[in-house]
């Protein structure tokens, strides 16, 4: 095309290398008004074939700012093809929506929610991030949500999402009214529908982009004690949007962890021979008795800060050391936890008091007693116990701290003569007796510590 500009002189051809034709050329290429034409076509002829939006198979319009329905049209006024900044955050969409790929699809059959349409391949399945069994689709023990064209959120949560289980009549989105409550549930599973307007949704415009964003969180019960508050249910929280690109929706969910503290020392031992440890041996067959396995191995110092989720069942000994008098019996007096290796530090949470569970923690403690068959050489050289995980909650804000937790334990030393003193049973007692009880014990008490225990999430 060069050539027919200058066709008079054919030899120039074998002169197409040189710049001399260089010159010559570039005025006539700003004769060209293609490059004005540009700018019309790509909102008409190239939108099609601009695949980029099409990218969540959603290829439909999007809602408008005011609407919820046809309002689908106005959102094609972005078309201005910078589709590709959005780009970052679709390519993390996939990303949440495969956080279920934790998810357990052993789903009871009488339980179980069908996903997506009546016909549907494994492949349509997995890309709607649900469970595929038997040519079914159906959603796993997960949170589901979805966008659809038509400007709705789905959201499917499931009881088992959470470890323990979320408590499907206490999760709430950012707003209340009409519509904002689940549209079917079963023992299982609570399904959401609204608008993506309605239920408190926040409203954000980028080039290009309509984002509708919502939460859903999860109310928890928070116990009081006289010197702290603690939480053993699970606290979820879940941000997810829909945005609407052009002709496309695509669907951003983003699970809002707590960030961990970076691990705290351990705890130093107490200044006479009483160590505290947490066990941590497992049963490997079916059968087997949890709580004497569990005794049989214990978290060394490197193991600290011990991970624990929720509710798990933490395993306490506490042991004499440095005395080989057969008579000798260790006491416990009050165990408690807090949240720095300083025992006598606030906040802080019972959990036995003069040797006895407290009794105003729902789920109580639980004593074990150890005797001859422990094969232990001193029997009476150890106490023990089993507490369920807990974390402390901000008195004021009522927020989780999410901190690590420490345990101390006031003991004592007595002769097995004076059986009443040191061996009691732990009976409802009122609590003015069971303070006359604590009152009467005149040995030394040493309060021993352990290492940190973290509270963490089921994945981690």
């Amino acid at each position: 095309s060069w050539v027919p500009q200058y066709p008079n002189p054919p030899p120039p051809q074998q002169w197409n290398p040189p710049s001399p034709q260089h010159p010559n050329p570039p005025p006539p290429q700003q004769w060209n008004p293609p490059s004005p034409q540009h700018p019309n076509p790509p909102s008409y002829h190239r939108n099609p074939p601009y695949p980029q939006a099409p990218k969540p198979p959603h290829h439909q319009k999007g809602p408008q700012l005011p609407k919820d329905d046809q309002a689908p049209q106005s959102p094609q006024i972005p078309k201005q093809q910078q589709s590709v900044t959005p780009q970052k955050p679709h390519v993390s969409s996939p990303t949440k929506p495969q956080h279920p790929a934790l998810r357990n699809c052993d789903v009871d059959l009488s339980v179980r929610i069908p996903c997506g349409p009546p016909i549907v391949t494994d492949t349509e399945c997995e890309s709607l991030n649900c469970c595929f069994e038997g040519n079914k689709c159906y959603f796993g023990k997960a949170v589901t949500v979805g966008c659809t064209k038509d400007g709705l959120f789905l959201v499917v949560a499931a009881k088992d999402a959470t470890q323990p289980n979320i408590d499907l009549e206490a999760i709430s989105l950012l707003g209340g009214g009409q519509g904002c409550t689940h549209v079917d549930s079963n023992s299982q599973f609570a399904i959401y529908q609204f608008p993506v307007t309605a239920c408190g949704s926040l409203v954000k415009e980028e080039p290009g982009v309509i984002i509708y964003e919502n939460r859903l969180t999860s109310a928890y019960e928070v116990g009081v004690g006289p010197r702290g508050a603690i939480t053993r249910d699970s606290q979820y929280d879940l941000l997810f949007q829909c945005r609407y690109i052009g002709t496309s929706v695509e669907t951003l969910v983003v699970e809002v962890l707590p960030l961990q503290n970076p691990p705290l020392p351990v705890a130093a031992q107490g200044p006479i021979s009483v160590q505290l440890r947490l066990a941590n041996g497992q049963c490997s067959s079916k059968g087997c008795n949890e709580v004497d396995v569990a005794y049989s191995s214990f978290y060394s110092e490197a193991d600290y800060p011990v991970r624990k989720v929720l509710r798990d069942p933490v395993y306490v000994d506490v042991q004499l050391l440095g005395k080989t008098d057969p008579l000798l019996v260790l006491t416990l007096g009050r165990c408690w936890a807090t949240t720095s290796p300083e025992p006598h530090s606030l906040p802080q949470w019972d959990i036995l008091i003069d040797g006895c569970p407290y009794r105003d923690d729902r789920y109580l403690s639980s004593l074990v007693g150890v005797d001859e068959s422990s094969g232990l050489e001193f029997p009476n050289y150890h106490k023990r116990f089993i507490f369920k995980m807990f974390t402390f909650v901000n008195p004021s804000s009522m927020e989780p701290l999410r901190e690590l937790v420490y345990i101390h334990c006031s003991t004592a030393v007595c002769y097995a003569d004076s059986v009443t003193r040191c061996q009691r049973a732990c009976l409802y007692r009122r609590r003015r007796d069971t303070a006359a009880v604590s009152q009467e014990k005149s040995e030394p008490k040493v309060v021993v510590s352990s290492g940190p225990v973290a509270m963490v999430s089921p994945q981690q």
